[in-house]
């Protein structure tokens, strides 16, 4: 359906574009017949959990995938963050970008962890060494950073000011398996980095995650602390947790792993194609990926000029909800703005001007799965009528109601 008029628009009482929701997530699945032999397998050893044959089999071949030595599949990618905190044994400041999803900051906070909120590149959308030297006070522990969007920023000036200073450095790549940087995937950089198999990841396994690392004394205390009993390895760590995967969520995660090439390139030609549409450049313009390694594009990342598109990121999120096309406004709000931290650092919003830029302007658009070379067409066909009549629509949509 091609859109004219406003009052095409579902907002202003237009058919939606989408007869249903068009989701951001990846939403990725094996095919049924190849689910529903793994899952006879797992019915047929009845072994439900307890790091059984499917779990180490996705450690290993998580650890060739990635490049590490070491491979520690857990519950969720949270659960990891909690963990990586235990087995190094941190103790006081942690310096951490607000611009995440809450959960990066959630973990430190479980693990009795002060997090210290540092302001991001605008080009990278990452901590670096310089935003974050000046937060390394007596007290500092680590630095966790953020490959956003599965890109990485800096690594070798944070590996270098972590070194000179004495502190752990580890990150959340909870976006970026299949992501490279600088000829590596993200595991290779700092003490150990987090993945997410999220359902709405790339790779799914329904929830997941795991922790990678090439250090063998890091691997065993991560393995420990994970586990709630001393059946499977006994290094010496503060704290245990039930963090184990269980048979059903490795068996997705293997499939998965299958089909990931496959699924990497779809995204990459539906982000292509959002990135080709003639007017993108007078709206804004998407997150390029191109920086120093290859990307597996699970976010199409679109950076609204509101002058330039004379409505701003919230109203037209909400006209795009209107026609069932679900945009998220990605990381909304930052971290700092989220209780408690929001009464713990009051201030942060004055220091981190970047974080508080990108919070503003950032939405995420439909890609995965679920989404069509029609569906963007489609999109950005809205996208289009939007941009000619901006001042229009923004006018009829006031601010306070976005």
């Amino acid at each position: 359906m091609i859109k004219d008029s406003l009052a095409d628009l579902a907002i202003f009482g237009g058919t939606p574009a989408f007869a249903e929701p068009v989701h951001v997530g990846q939403l990725n699945l094996p095919p049924w017949n190849e689910f529903e032999q793994a899952f006879n397998g797992i019915f047929d050893r009845r072994y439900f959990t307890n790091h059984g044959p499917l779990v180490q089999e996705l450690d290993r071949r998580l650890a060739g995938y990635l490049g590490v030595r070491h491979v520690v599949c857990v519950t969720n990618a949270t659960v990891a963050l909690m963990v990586a905190c235990k087995a190094l044994d941190l103790d006081g400041e942690v310096i951490v970008p607000s611009f995440t999803f809450p959960a990066t900051v959630q973990a430190l906070f479980w693990a009795g962890l002060t997090p210290v909120f540092c302001d991001v590149d605008p080009a990278t959308h990452n901590i670096s060494a310089e935003l974050a030297a000046p937060l390394v006070g007596a007290r500092a522990a680590a630095i966790l950073g953020v490959h956003a969007w599965g890109r990485a920023g800096d690594t070798a000036a944070l590996q270098d000011l972590c070194a000179r200073r004495g502190i752990h450095l580890f990150y959340d790549a909870a976006h970026g398996v299949g992501c490279t940087h600088d000829g590596r995937s993200l595991a290779a950089f700092g003490e150990l980095a987090v993945f997410s198999f999220h359902a709405t990841k790339i790779l799914g396994s329904g929830e997941g995650g795991c922790l990678a690392t090439d250090n063998d004394d890091l691997a065993q205390r991560i393995r420990t602390v994970r586990n709630f009993h001393v059946s499977e390895s006994v290094a010496r760590v503060p704290l245990r947790i039930n963090g184990k995967m269980t048979e059903a969520q490795a068996a997705m995660g293997l499939l998965g792993l299958d089909h990931l090439p496959r699924w990497i390139q779809r995204n990459r030609e539906l982000y292509e194609r959002y990135r080709t549409w003639d007017s993108c450049r007078s709206l804004g313009g998407f997150v390029d990926y191109a920086r120093g390694g290859q990307s597996n594009c699970q976010f199409c990342v679109f950076d609204i000029d509101s002058a330039r598109f004379a409505m701003s990121r919230d109203q037209l999120q909400r006209l795009l909800r209107s026609e069932n096309i679900l945009a998220r406004r990605y990381f909304f709000p930052g971290v700092h703005r989220l209780a408690p931290y929001c009464t713990l650092d009051p201030e942060a919003g004055a220091r981190l001007r970047s974080t508080e830029a990108l919070c503003g302007r950032l939405l995420q658009l439909p890609l995965g799965t679920g989404v069509t070379a029609d569906c963007v067409d489609r999109i950005t066909g809205v996208l289009d009528l939007c941009l000619r009549h901006g001042a229009d629509i923004a006018r009829r949509l006031p601010q306070e109601q976005a």
